[in-house]
Formats: C-alpha cells, sequence, structure tokens
C-alpha cells in the first residue's frame, strides 16, 4: 500500500522513523520505509543504522553524492508499493492521525497529495530567526491559500504520490544543485493537467537553520535558477523572480538594481540577521542577487 521515502544528509532520521512506523502499525496498513543518505558520511548514520532493526524499514548510504532529485529518483525505483509519500529527513508529523489521513487518500485513488507544512510557534534564537520567520510567513500556508495557487505552492517535504505518477514524472536529473527542483516538478504536473490535492496533514519543520546559512542556501536556489532558466525548465510565468527580472530587464534597470545590491547588500544582511528581519527586505535582496549573476 505505502512505501515512505526518506532522503537525507548530515541528519538523523531515526526519531521520524519511529513515529512514522508507530502510525503505520497503528493503522494496520502494508508498509515499507527506505532512508537514504546521499554519501554525507555523516556520524549521525550510527544513529541511522538502527532503522534496519525496525521490521520493513531500510537505511542504506550512496557511495556517491546523486544530488536530492537524482536521490529520490533512485529511492522510487525501490519502492515495493503503489504509493509513496515523499518526507523531508527534518520534519515530524504534527498529529497521530498522520498516517491515518493518508491512508484515507489512498482509498479514495488520489494521485497526488500535499498535506503541508508549519513551524512551532516558539520563536527561536536570534541567529535561526530568518528561517523561521521566512517559513511562518511563505511556507506554513492553509489549505486555502495552497489551493489558490496549487502547484506552485506545492513542496516534496510532505507529498503523496501515486508511485506509478510519479515514475512518468521523475525529477529532473540534469538540477543537480539545490534549488527550485519543487517547482519543476510541479510544473511538469501542471503541464500534464494532474491534479494536486491539498489536505490540511502537515508535519513540522524542525530543522532551522542559522540566518548566515539560510543567506547562503538562497544563494545556491538563485544560482540554480538561473541555470534552470537557461535550459527553459522555468519560465517567467512560473516563478516570480524571474518574472520580475524580465520586466526590470525591458525596462533597462537590471544594471542598476545590480549596483544597488552591491553597494547596500550588506546593511540588508545586517537586518536579516538581527531580531527583524524584514521579508521585503529579503525579496528586495533576492531580486539584486539575481540581477548580479545575470550581468556576469
Amino acid at each position: 500500500m505505502l512505501t515512505v521515502l526518506i532522503p537525507t544528509y548530515h541528519y538523523n532520521a531515526l526519531p521520524l522513523v519511529e513515529a512514522i512506523y508507530k502510525q503505520c502499525k497503528a493503522v494496520g496498513i502494508p508498509f515499507e520505509i527506505i532512508v537514504q543518505d546521499d554519501a554525507s558520511h555523516s556520524t549521525f548514520n550510527a544513529e541511522n543504522k538502527k532503522i534496519n532493526l525496525l521490521e520493513n524499514c531500510h537505511f542504506s548510504s550512496n557511495t556517491e553524492n546523486l544530488g536530492r532529485g537524482r536521490n529520490i529518483n533512485t529511492m522510487v525505483l525501490k519502492a515495493k508499493n503503489d504509493y509513496i509519500l515523499l518526507l523531508d529527513c527534518d520534519t515530524m508529523p504534527t498529529h497521530t492521525s498522520f498516517i491515518q489521513n493518508y491512508s484515507n487518500e489512498i482509498k479514495k485513488d488520489t494521485t497526488v497529495v500535499f498535506g503541508g507544512i508549519v513551524y512551532h510557534d516558539e520563536k527561536p534564537k536570534q541567529e535561526n530567526l530568518l528561517r523561521w520567520v521566512y517559513g511562518k510567513s511563505r511556507e506554513s500556508l492553509s489549505v486555502v491559500q495552497r489551493s489558490k495557487n496549487s502547484y506552485f505552492s506545492t513542496l516534496t517535504s510532505n507529498l503523496l504520490v501515486k508511485k506509478s505518477i510519479f515514475q512518468s514524472n521523475p525529477f529532473n536529473e540534469n538540477i543537480v544543485n539545490y534549488g527550485y527542483e519543487d517547482v519543476v516538478w510541479a510544473k511538469q504536473l501542471k503541464e500534464k493537467k494532474i491534479k494536486i490535492t491539498h489536505i490540511d496533514n502537515p508535519t513540522y519543520h524542525l530543522n532551522l537553520e542559522t540566518s548566515e546559512l539560510f543567506l547562503k542556501k538562497i544563494h545556491q536556489s538563485l544560482d540554480n535558477l538561473n541555470l534552470i532558466s537557461n535550459l527553459g525548465l522555468l519560465l517567467p510565468s512560473d516563478n516570480r523572480i524571474l518574472k520580475t527580472y524580465k520586466t526590470i530587464h525591458n525596462l533597462h534597470l537590471s544594471g542598476l538594481i545590480s549596483f544597488f545590491y552591491t553597494i547596500f547588500h550588506k546593511k540588508i544582511e545586517a537586518n536579516l540577521f538581527s531580531n527583524h528581519p524584514n521579508l521585503f527586505l529579503l525579496d528586495i535582496y533576492k531580486l539584486g542577487y539575481f540581477c548580479k549573476i545575470q550581468s556576469k
């Protein structure tokens, strides 16, 4: 019935596996849980190896780094059941009916289901605040909010998919770096008119990077967006940054915005690392950085 896939990298996935295992046993469905580390060679894998002691649970580590998309594609090939549930390793179900809710969707023969993601209400330390503020504002969306933009508000961090659908629409393996692979995948479904159903079945996102690391990952994701755009995998109509950049480029303003980024990015970073990070400034920062890499 269900194969739970948990790709991991330098993270202890055992607590998540134990929680999912307990729920699957309680619901009484045929299941397996597959965890695959993408060659992190992490000390956490000593804990992850304990996953193999649980019934129908399997942990392995790649000998070479595949990248997130290709790693997941290889995991899908191992899946024995008709449905797969993709979970990020740094998530945790918010309630004990998590697997039961997805089991109900499987019985309805639903093809693709996104359950959502939420963040704990407790404010973290200042050094982790930007990731928390961003997640609470931009990712932790209600079913109504997500359904208004069904495809591009879908994340693969908590996603139930019919295996046959995923096998026909795998992650694009030309995308090896971090960022926007979810968006490219969702676009495939949109073009084929494969419906994504949104339900209220969230997981907590647990691993809050430091603001400095989160900003570094934003740089990496924008570099990857540039590559994805150059490959023609995303168009300006698919992404707000690409759309905005196209507009300002047509107005011959991209060079000016790149210049302002060069002058003011440190001051913006000071705000983003502060106790009151401003997401509007983050949007300006991202656009400025994207203009800068376009001008190279």
